[in-house]
């Protein structure tokens, strides 16, 4: 085995294009100032703040390794052919069958077979298989991976330390992603699995959950609904750093990374 501990970084939804430039020019940076091995990234809100295109997509992996989506995975028509030809971008693995794409996946990095698995929550989101069973079948699909992240793309924090409970042993990481809000319970484990309710986002902090906030003030003041984009100024980029024995496939170490991108 290559590497003796594997570092890699896992970056929290990406909430419209300026994200994604930003988090495209900050990763070169940060794999050289934290010796990344591998860069995992949720770009499920890069279209808008809704779904994600192929030309957004293509982008972000010239920066990262492999793309998680989520419950926006096919809000953009032009991703369902992308997500069935390109193996370094999955969807929640209990979407129901038939639908393009893949539930998991693998890359090699640092001399290790890195397998990344989503699951949807069922609890307050769309329509969706059991997230455990799906959970599952996916550790058995990455029977040949040295380790495995799993992205619990969830609305309730009940919901994802549940799934991190399940899972704990079995995957390096679990790490929730959907309410943009980083969570303060990073930590490892005890089977050695690093979990978080949120790794947040990357995106503007003077939006709300990186979109415009008057459009969000419309729908809590008046209750009437009301269109929203990406908010505009300056890019945060919320991560977890996990660094993870290859020869175990166990989390070793867990760090939050916060960076403002220039």
């Amino acid at each position: 085995m290559g590497a003796v501990v594997l570092r890699l970084l896992f970056v929290g939804d990406v909430v419209g294009e300026g994200a994604v430039d930003a988090v495209v020019g900050l990763l070169p940076r940060l794999r050289e100032e934290l010796g990344l091995d591998a860069a995992v990234v949720n770009g499920e809100n890069a279209a808008g703040g809704a779904g994600i295109t192929p030309q957004l997509a293509e982008r972000l992996l010239s920066a990262a390794d492999f793309i998680t989506l989520g419950d926006h995975a096919f809000d953009r028509e032009e991703a369902a052919a992308y997500l069935d030809r390109e193996g370094r971008i999955i969807r929640p693995a209990n979407l129901p069958e038939g639908l393009p794409g893949r539930g998991w996946g693998a890359f090699e990095a640092g001399g290790a077979r890195v397998g990344v698995a989503c699951v949807q929550g069922r609890l307050f989101m769309r329509e969706a298989c059991s997230p455990f069973e799906a959970a599952d079948r996916a550790l058995e699909g990455l029977r040949g991976a040295d380790l495995v992240l799993f992205d619990l793309h969830a609305e309730a924090t009940s919901e994802k330390q549940a799934l991190g409970w399940h899972l704990d042993g079995r995957a390096a990481a679990a790490l929730g992603t959907h309410t943009h809000v980083p969570t303060a319970d990073l930590r490892l484990l005890p089977g050695g699995t690093a979990y978080v309710s949120d790794v947040g986002m990357a995106g503007s902090p003077d939006g709300i959950i990186g979109m415009d906030r008057e459009g969000f003030m419309e729908v809590f003041l008046r209750r009437r609904r009301a269109p929203v984009t990406p908010a505009r100024g300056p890019v945060r980029v919320d991560a977890v750093l996990v660094e993870a024995d290859p020869k175990s496939g166990r989390a070793v170490g867990a760090s939050r990374v916060f960076r403002e991108a220039a």
